[in-house]
């Protein structure tokens, strides 16, 4: 839960600049965009070109929808989504999520590290492509574990914004370098439309913009800024927003890069292939620039995971082993043992992944995001919903649960097909 709420109260003062209020929601967007988002949407640019460019917008709405529940809950109850799930919904939910996590935690901890290891053998290989790989992923992972061990949140902060600026600059001069026709652009974002046989590469972009489990860690985040009650929700509002703006801008970004290159096969070594088409259409300057921006998204959401992902373990045991909601809500969970062994474990162990056939790891790690948006949403609804639980004014309003109905219905849809086959997967 990081800090107790004494000290969340004297936090709230901090709240009076505009990068302090956006920074949680920049912490968002660095860790939600990862580099299956990219390729993702770079592949569908280039399968079903730029009609699709609205779905990355409604995608980034329908995550902020999401976390905009998550934050309205904890402003209400002052408790974690967590916390809320256990005491509202029964200690069922913890053997639901907890596995789930466990698996998801190894999955994305292995996408990461192959990811970080490809983007920065593309920049500065180190002997074969396959060493380069495993040396250059095994330093990230090392190097996140370190930089959250020691930094601190207001470390990690500083670092997040520079990998999102990096990420931003390039992959936005791209972008804007390959656009032809604007007015197709416009056209794209503001008439929804999916193209013959584009049905699989618009729920790929709809449902992978950003993030899945990493939305719960938004609750933490905040805490960390002391934000509560109506003026707290007021604050994520604006601060999601600018988020999610970002997520939106990267995604259509990406379709829009696909659009001018063709690209072909799945995994991480896509982006080895785009860069490199990148290359032949801008210069050697171009594919540089690229893969600079996708180093970028690629380690800050390897640190976002770093970070937030032993917050949920730790929460989670601190849940378990408190004898009191008063025990409980004084721990510190940054410094728990539960938070720092799970830091290590899941710096380590995925590292496992450097030499495996990673295909069917990914396909399991897409179709177990698809299936978890529903358990957030259907959760949402019951737990935002009852005035006896968060109060009349933080009820969700009839628009709020109308997109949480639908992202149910399309995230369920999705997980059928992964399971089926038949979305696209480009995973490490």
């Amino acid at each position: 839960m990081g800090p107790s709420r004494a000290n969340a109260a004297a936090n709230q003062p901090r709240q009076t600049s505009w990068l302090s209020i956006i920074t949680p929601g920049i912490l968002v967007a660095a860790t939600g965009v990862g580099a299956g988002d990219l390729l993702t949407a770079s592949l569908a640019g280039s399968k079903v070109g730029i009609a699709i460019l609205w779905s990355a917008v409604a995608g980034s709405f329908m995550k902020w929808t999401l976390n905009e529940g998550i934050a309205r809950w904890q402003m209400a109850t002052d408790t974690t989504l967590l916390e809320g799930w256990v005491t509202r919904l029964g200690p069922w939910i913890q053997w639901v999520f907890v596995p789930y996590f466990l698996l998801w935690s190894f999955f994305v901890g292995g996408a990461l590290i192959t990811a970080c290891g490809v983007a920065a053998a593309s920049i500065f290989p180190l002997g074969d492509a396959t060493t380069s790989k495993n040396v250059w992923g095994g330093i990230h992972s090392l190097a996140g574990l370190a930089l959250v061990w020691l930094g601190g949140f207001a470390l990690f902060e500083k670092l997040m914004a520079s990998c999102i600026a990096v990420m931003f600059i390039c992959v936005i001069a791209t972008a804007a370098l390959l656009v032809q026709d604007w007015s197709a652009v416009a056209h794209g974002l503001a008439v929804p439309s999916i193209p013959e046989a584009g049905l699989p590469w618009m729920l790929g972009v709809l449902g992978g913009v950003g993030g899945t489990v990493t939305l719960l860690s938004y609750g933490y985040w905040i805490r960390e800024k002391g934000r509560s009650g109506q003026e707290g929700v007021r604050i994520c509002r604006i601060d999601l927003g600018v988020a999610y703006a970002v997520t939106a801008i990267f995604g259509v970004a990406m379709i829009i890069v696909g659009s001018r290159v063709h690209v072909e096969g799945q995994g991480i070594r896509l982006a080895g292939q785009l860069s490199e088409q990148l290359g032949l259409v801008l210069g050697p300057w171009g594919e540089w620039v690229f893969l600079l921006g996708f180093w970028g998204a690629v380690f800050s959401s390897l640190l976002g995971v770093w970070q937030s992902a032993p917050y949920l373990f730790a929460d989670f045991l601190a849940l378990r082993r408190a004898h009191s909601p008063e025990e409980y809500r004084t721990v510190d969970l940054k410094q728990t043992r539960a938070y720092r062994g799970f830091l290590i474990a899941i710096a380590v162990v995925p590292m496992i992944s450097l030499w495996l056939t990673v295909e069917r790891i990914q396909l399991a790690y897409a179709v177990m995001g698809a299936m978890f948006m529903p358990l957030l949403a259907v959760t949402l609804l019951l737990l935002n919903n009852r005035e006896s639980w968060v109060g009349g004014p933080f009820r969700s309003r009839w628009w709020i649960n109308a997109v949480l109905a639908i992202t149910v219905l399309l995230f369920a849809y999705m997980g059928v097909l992964q399971l089926r086959g038949l979305m696209p997967s480009t995973g490490g």
